[in-house]
């Protein structure tokens, strides 16, 4: 009687790491490889089976088989020490480190090609080291510091209504998103299909605009939202009028909203100061980034804005109408985590990394 062929145990969370690796287009051949012997192996295959399947000695099948059983994951891995020593001279790799993060003459950023041929050295070992020592010229972040002189005041005024949001009261972040820009595209695109993406037409024909204001509340996630021509003090008024008739009379409202001269005009100060129940909460200059509505409007701009094609204003304001309305029937709340403490102290390291 032959024996019996033993399975190779794994583990659900092996199994799905294992699956991502065959997966994946930038995994290498020699890992693909691996995680398929193992895959094939935990289904039952004998080793001679597997080698035939993959086109390898069944000794080398053998022996990955061995390690995961001994390291699992990690036994896939090529041990460090083995094959030809590097030959890098290190004065090159300093090279291509502290130059990676200098300006180039007539040009913004180095390329895994432009500094090989600075330092004498091949492309590929030019990104390896730069991958070891986790440098990315490729990439580029915007920020922008505040300068306001009250900046720490401000900024624990929005988060604390945040983290301990007042009783009998509403959190409402309120912005307006101007220019949303009704755009046709040229032809119709192709549909995603199986082998190749959506496809659109670089160009297009603008329709016009229109302006979204909008109230976010915090605790519920639900909108108040109102669509204007322009984004003017009067319309902002508008919308002041529109919350002070859709919300309950017996609570008081706080409004977040940003340092924009609208919220400021005069003719807005005189009616707030008419309606003692509005307090109004500004964020501190260029600091958008803590008034949840943006997080909406990046959500509308993505699912709504960028996507589609529009053959007028009218169709435009039609679809942002309709999303509007599937947002507050399940509205989703964002949920402020971060820690006050934690965003300061990275701040003041920006801060102290710019002087």
């Amino acid at each position: 009687m032959a024996r019996p062929i033993s399975i190779l145990e794994i583990t659900e969370d092996e199994r799905n790491e294992l699956q991502r690796r065959v997966r994946a287009p930038t995994t290498s051949k020699r890992d693909h490889q691996r995680a398929e012997i193992i895959l094939m192996r935990s289904q039952g295959l004998s080793q001679m089976k597997v080698a035939e399947r993959l086109g390898m000695n069944v000794v080398l099948v053998n022996r990955w088989c061995q390690r995961f059983e001994r390291e699992g994951l990690e036994g896939l891995k090529d041990r460090t020490g083995r094959g030809r020593k590097t030959s890098v001279a290190s004065e090159k790799v300093e090279q291509a480190v502290t130059k990676a993060a200098q300006h180039r003459d007539g040009q913004r950023r180095w390329s895994t090609r432009t500094m090989a041929k600075e330092v004498g050295l091949s492309h590929t070992t030019v990104h390896r080291i730069w991958r070891e020592n986790d440098l990315k010229p490729h990439l580029k972040r915007t920020f922008k510091l505040s300068d306001d002189p009250q900046f720490e005041e401000k900024f624990w005024d929005v988060i604390g209504l945040y983290l301990n949001p007042p009783e009998k009261a509403l959190v409402l972040c309120c912005d307006e998103k101007s220019q949303c820009q009704a755009l046709e595209r040229t032809q119709p695109g192709l549909p995603l299909g199986i082998g190749h993406i959506r496809t659109r037409t670089h160009d297009y024909i603008r329709h016009g605009t229109i302006t979204l204001f909008a109230a976010l509340n915090y605790l519920d996630g639900k909108l108040i939202s109102r669509l204007e021509k322009r984004h003017t003090h009067i319309e902002w008024l508008r919308f002041l009028k529109q919350i002070e008739r859709e919300t309950p009379k017996d609570i008081d409202i706080h409004l977040i909203v940003d340092n924009y001269a609208t919220h400021k005009h005069q003719k807005v100060r005189d009616w707030l100061g008419k309606h003692s129940r509005f307090h109004v909460h500004f964020t501190p200059t260029s600091s958008s980034w803590m008034n949840l509505v943006e997080r909406f409007f990046a959500d509308l701009t993505r699912d709504v804005i960028r996507e589609g094609s529009f053959s007028s204003v009218r169709k435009l304001i039609k679809d942002i109408e309709a999303y509007l309305v599937d947002r507050n029937e399940d509205p989703k709340p964002y949920r402020w985590r971060a820690k006050g403490e934690e965003i300061l102290a990275k701040i003041q390291r920006a801060r102290e990394a710019l002087n």
